[in-house]
């Protein structure tokens, strides 16, 4: 992962916050959320992060002319670490909901990917609250997922963890019955040695706008107005120009910019 660093000639630039946005050389924090989320956030062996995600940030950055540093924080710190100014933006498949937006900004959403339930082999069941029912479920906490799960599966057990990768290995050990995650994430999962052992796709959940929003977008303090709009206009030229189609094909076999 290419990490960009701007300072001063022959100086150290001091980064201060003017007016909410990051202003030393145009240098951003951006969070992503330490918990591994492949494959769009993941922490290679030297500990450089790699993935969609990660090679999306780049290349927007580069088309906004923004020297943007990968900050890594708790998934449920990355709000609470934007409004503190600790960071200046979140790139970490964070969905545009309404309650997000009662505490930050957000840039236009530059994927989306409906919510989905897998389950182990043979089980024959439905992503319906009735088929659930009396079932574990599990789901990364902290998520639009978990939030729906609640909401339309009142009759299962819901297991929470705290990465993804600790739902899909309890699925496969067998630990609990389902998982409901997105279904752009649980796509390699299932493409897996262990997934394509244990599990299936059963479907994707009926939507719920409410809850999941748009689709994923940069997260941003609400009087960041001019940073917002940089991204908004970065993100609208790496679709334009094929940089966008060209790094999602590194990873996806289909759109994940969706609908």
């Amino acid at each position: 992962m290419k990490k960009i660093i701007a300072l001063l000639a022959g100086t150290a630039a001091a980064i201060t916050i003017s007016a909410g946005l990051a202003a030393a050389a145009d240098t951003v924090k951006v969070g992503v959320a330490a918990e591994p989320y492949p494959p769009f956030t993941v922490p290679d062996a030297s500990g450089q992060w790699t993935g969609w995600e990660i090679d999306f940030m780049d290349a927007v950055c580069a088309s906004a002319q923004l020297d943007c540093v990968v900050t890594p924080i708790s998934w449920d710190g990355l709000i609470p670490a934007l409004t503190s100014g600790k960071i200046d933006a979140i790139m970490s498949s964070m969905s545009i909901t309404p309650e997000r937006e009662k505490e930050i900004a957000f840039s236009d959403k530059y994927y989306n990917t409906p919510g989905a339930i897998v389950a182990a082999k043979g089980m024959g069941i439905e992503p319906t609250d009735e088929a659930l029912k009396g079932m574990i479920l599990g789901v990364q906490v902290s998520t639009t997922n978990e939030a729906y799960a609640k909401k339309h599966f009142p009759d299962a057990t819901l297991k929470t963890y705290q990465t993804q990768d600790d739902v899909n290995q309890d699925l496969y050990s067998g630990r609990i019955d389902a998982e409901i995650a997105d279904l752009v994430t649980l796509q390699p999962f299932l493409e897996s040695d262990n997934g394509k052992d244990c599990c299936e796709l059963v479907g994707s959940v009926p939507a719920d706008v409410e809850i999941y929003g748009p689709g994923i977008g940069i997260g941003l303090r609400q009087s960041d107005t001019e940073l917002k709009d940089k991204f908004n206009a970065a993100i609208a030229a790496v679709r334009a120009d094929g940089t966008y189609d060209a790094i999602s094909k590194k990873y996806f076999s289909f759109d994940i910019y969706g609908d």
